[in-house]
Parts: C-alpha cells; structure tokens; sequence
C-alpha cells in the first residue's frame, strides 16, 4: 500500500508541477427570447442545460456497481482539477524564467508546497480511485500522467512510473473515452450531474466530445454491460 500511495502522490506532484444506467435526460433552448413593445426583439444567449431524469437499472449489482463509481469519482475529481489549475499556472511560470537554473529552484519549492498540502490525502486514495483519477488528468489536461511525467521530468523517469504502477494494476497511459468506453460514459455522467446539482465545480474538458451525442450513444443499448 505505501507503494501505491508513493505512486499517486508522485504522479500528482507532476501534474502541478509542471450495467446500463438510463436516464430521462433533455437538453434545453441555449438562449431566451424577450418580446416587448418594441419592432425589436433580443436574445439572451444561455449555457446549455441539461434535465437529468431519474436513473434505472437493469439490477441491484448495477446499481451498486453506478454508485461506488459515483463516490470514487467524486472523490477524486478535485485533485485532476486542481492539477489542470496548477499545470497551467506552473507553465506560464516556467515561460518567464529563463535560467534553467532558477527554473529547478522554482519547480523545487512547488514540489514542497504540494508535497505539504496534499500528501496526507493522496495516501487515501485506493487503486480503483487512483485509475479514475488517472482518467480525469486526461479529461482536464488533455495528455496522459505517463506523457505528463515524461514531458516535465524524462522519459526514463515515466517508463519506471508506468511499469511500477503495472505491479498494483494501474496504467499510467491510461486515456479517457467516454464515447467508446462504457464505465468513462458513466464516469461524465456522474459529474454531469454532479456539475448541475453544484456538488462539484465544473471545469470543461479539454477533449472533443460532447455529452448529448454520448447519451444518445449509449442509452439505446439497454442490454450492453
């Protein structure tokens, strides 16, 4: 277990460093029309909503299996959030510097500032929940933890990361595709929802899906696991 954790919270400090559910779902009109006295009318542009309908399953182990992922992710979320905030806010550092030297002194304090405020917690993460995290660097920063690692230490350092995490079953390359991976599916859907009801703080993906076409992908095939 202290292997695991030692995994997680490296990969971390890299990143800010450098069943069939079915849903009711609908999406409403982006924008509102106003109607006054006047010839002229306006709109006001709107951001998408989405009306969640109740979920159903096909089975008690389904339901199961929907709402243990729902508590991994929600769980886990944050941290590929923050790490998206952080690789942001690390690059556009590094570009002002222009010693190497003062660059390695900078990613150094980093290093311990986020070593300080999060390695308690990185410790409690399980394996299950350190894959789905590994997702969702994906789905905020557009790069794998195993690209990441490689792009902001080296290459040799990301080959020993991948084939330490192949031991405890984690892969470091792991992507996510919610339009071709059922459990990713579930995955953006529990934090669709979790960004309507303001359980979660939402910020968009950097990849190229959108989530009307998933649900019409995948709702029909009610007899897919």
């Amino acid at each position: 277990m202290k292997k695991i954790t030692f995994l997680f919270f490296a990969l971390m400090v890299v990143f800010v460093q450098s069943q069939v559910v079915q849903t009711n779902d609908t999406i409403l009109y982006d924008y509102i029309k106003i109607e006054g006295d006047s010839i002229f009318q306006s709109s006001i542009p709107l951001n998408e909503v989405y009306v969640f309908g109740p979920l159903k399953f096909e089975s008690k182990e389904a339901r199961m299996r929907y709402y243990i992922l729902r508590r991994k992710t929600l769980k886990v979320y944050p941290y590929a959030k923050m790490a998206a905030e952080r690789l942001v806010v690390l690059n556009d550092s590094l570009n002002k510097i222009t010693k190497n030297s003062k660059k390695r002194k900078y990613t150094r304090e980093v290093h311990k500032k986020i070593e300080e405020e999060f390695s308690e917690k990185l410790k409690k993460l399980t394996r299950t929940e350190g894959q789905i995290l590994i997702k969702l660097i994906n789905r905020q920063t557009g790069d794998t933890a195993f690209g990441l690692v490689k792009e902001l230490r080296n290459g040799w350092r990301a080959f020993w990361y991948n084939n330490t995490a192949k031991v405890f079953k984690i892969s470091i390359k792991e992507e996510y595709h919610p339009e071709s991976t059922h459990e990713d599916y579930l995955i953006e859907d529990i934090l669709q929802r979790a960004f309507s009801e303001g359980r979660l703080k939402e910020q968009p993906s950097v990849l190229n899906y959108n989530y009307t076409a998933l649900i019409n992908k995948w709702l029909p095939k009610k007899s897919e696991k």
